[in-house]
């Protein structure tokens, strides 16, 4: 999943919630609403939504057949159970009797095939249904316009679902947990274009109000059919105020650490460390390159701009030891991980080499770079600033910047990257294959890089069907190797969550995927 990079962004809400106690009381009930800072979802269409922040709403409104505990492993959820073929290409869903819409309306088998069908319907113009739906029998004929119908899922009756992929893979339930594959109401859908501002899902919580850029508002839904959530609703101030300021001040109950405040909150003499929560991130911050075309069609010179960056300096002095090294593209705790990958080291001399060594010969015959980054008003991240330094010392090249604001960034640079992009990778599944598969493999929706190797989509591929784990996980790392010599991208950190959460909250984590389960979260008044 795309990261989607949060801008502190200063508001006047904050002055009119200070100025106004009618408005103060709505945010901040004493019955122990959760108040949380955010910039917003950029989208709340499961079919659509490929961002971070648009996931932390969509998976509390919408759900599917099956979830993600908080170990990251697959349970039931709409259904309650399932079979796997013995040759592992045919799950058979039972799903849960009585689970209801936000309206009441029951959910059946029926409505998960349309809500599929929709999502690889060309119009739809989903970014996501190729890679977490796609093997299903008859998804790829579907999304090539070719079909009106998945084939391989059928409505066995009411209450069961049988669904045939192409071939026998480890993390195909995984990928069904991903929001993509979740459940919409076909009446909802088809109310308007922007049916999506008034969502009728199935999940713990409802939409209750939205006001872009000030507030949004979730609300329990009385009718889940899972455990009810704790809380009545929670309040997401929207590009509000900085975030700690706010926090400071009791008007949020959560909010995120930058390298800004991380001496403040982790001073043990002061007030804040006993409440700071640290979580690994199973994520990759990247600088990518457009392998299609000059200067980086080239591997000498994507080894070269690899070579002359020092991560390790700009990990501890820039972003003060608050996230990992990458020397990869598998973050520590994902399985697959190797310890013992070798990476492109800082090496000043051996880019040099490379770029004498590579069809240009010298810096000077290198086409003018540009890098397209996330945000506006020429406010790039400081490690960015420093990495751009370093090429310009190093290698003698100068690279400019090009800011898209989010939503076009997040959702159409394939089409609209420059020679470089900076980006990030979040985990949808603890599988090497969402990773690997899902952003090297020829033709892949997240191949950014319009990256190409015959020799690795064959290992991907082999690794795909692969029945024995360990051999599997074997294969992944002898494609991570592959790709880390081949250079598509950078890989710079690994990340790790660092968020301040006040006393009384309980429960509240982020899971590996950088989303909470709200649904667990309560308020301790005692």
């Amino acid at each position: 999943m795309k990261k989607n990079w949060h801008r502190v962004v200063l508001s006047i809400l904050l002055a009119a919630l200070l100025a106004s106690p009618s408005i103060a009381c709505q945010f901040f009930s004493p019955q122990g609403d959760l108040a949380l800072w955010d910039t917003g979802p950029l989208t709340l269409d499961p079919a659509i939504s490929a961002d971070t922040s648009s996931h932390s709403y969509v998976m509390q409104i919408f759900s599917g057949l099956v979830r993600l505990d908080r170990e990251l492993k697959i349970v039931p959820d709409i259904a309650e159970r399932w079979e796997e073929s013995p040759d592992g290409k045919t799950y058979t869903f039972h799903l849960r009797h009585g689970v209801k819409f936000h309206d009441g309306n029951e959910v059946e088998a029926a409505d998960f095939k349309y809500s599929w069908q929709r999502a690889c319907d060309p119009a739809t113009g989903s970014g996501t249904a190729a890679t977490y739906l796609g093997d299903i029998v008859g998804a790829k004929n579907m999304l090539a316009g070719e079909t009106e119908e998945i084939s391989g899922a059928e409505v066995v009756d009411e209450y069961t679902l049988r669904v045939t992929i192409d071939a026998p893979k480890a993390y195909f339930l995984d990928k069904l947990a991903y929001p993509t594959a979740f459940v919409v109401d076909r009446a909802n859908v088809e109310s308007g274009q922007n049916w999506w501002l008034e969502p009728n899902g199935t999940g713990p919580f409802k939409l209750q109000e939205w006001r872009p850029g000030q507030w949004l508002i979730l609300a329990r839904n009385q009718t889940y059919y899972g455990e009810p959530a704790k809380l009545e609703q929670v309040v997401f101030r929207l590009l509000a105020a900085p975030a700690m300021a706010l926090y400071e001040m009791g008007q949020i109950d959560v909010a995120p650490v930058s390298t800004s405040y991380i001496d403040q909150a982790s001073d043990e003499a002061g007030p804040l460390h006993l409440e700071m929560a640290v979580t690994p991130e199973l994520g990759l911050y990247y600088v990518g390159f457009n392998t299609a075309e000059p200067p980086f069609d080239d591997v000498n010179v994507r080894r070269a701009f690899c070579h002359a960056v020092d991560k390790e300096h700009i990990v501890k002095v820039i972003l003060r030891d608050m996230v990992n090294v990458a020397d990869g593209i598998l973050p520590p705790g994902m399985p697959g991980y190797n310890e013992a990958l070798e990476g492109l080291d800082y090496d000043v001399e051996e880019a040099k080499a490379l770029i004498a060594a590579s069809k240009y010969g010298d810096v000077s015959n290198l086409p003018p770079i540009t890098l397209t980054v996330d945000g506006y008003g020429n406010n790039i991240p400081s490690y960015l600033g420093a990495i751009i330094q370093e090429w310009q010392r190093n290698l003698g090249v100068e690279v400019s910047v090009r800011q898209l604001e989010t939503g076009r960034f997040l959702y159409n640079l394939k089409q609209e990257k420059d020679e470089m992009f900076m980006l990030g990778w979040i985990a949808d599944y603890p599988d090497p294959h969402n990773f690997l598969d899902i952003l090297f493999h020829t033709g892949s929706e997240n191949n950014i890089f319009e990256y190409s190797d015959p020799s690795l989509d064959a290992l991907l591929d082999q690794a795909a069907i692969e029945q024995d784990e360990t051999e599997r996980l074997a294969m992944y790392q002898q494609a991570e190797q592959l790709v880390v010599d081949d250079a598509p991208c950078i890989p710079l950190f690994h990340g790790a969550n660092y968020i301040l959460v006040k006393s009384y909250v309980e429960e509240y984590e982020l899971s590996p995927l950088g989303i909470p389960d709200l649904s667990r979260v309560y308020i301790d008044n005692g």
